[in-house]
């Protein structure tokens, strides 16, 4: 699972986090405590790129055909 953040050339890509049994252990914990179901993410910045209308046209188009988010980087 990824998140794309994007706002004015800048992007940030989150997707699952890769835990360790250590820090499963702690959010396990957290959410015995809490009730809830966590879910962990990392996120890492990337510059967003520019697209064309035609190439906007053609990424929407993929977009569509495959459900997925897709996000021009450079």
């Amino acid at each position: 699972m990824g998140l794309a953040i994007h706002h004015k050339g800048a992007a940030m890509i989150c997707s699952y986090a890769d835990l360790d049994t250590g820090k499963l252990d702690e959010i396990q914990a957290l959410e015995k405590e809490l009730g809830k179901v966590l879910i962990a993410f990392s996120c890492r910045d990337v510059n967003a790129d520019t697209l064309s209308e035609s190439e906007m046209a053609q990424l929407k188009e993929v977009e569509e055909k495959l459900g997925v988010a897709l996000l021009a980087v450079r």
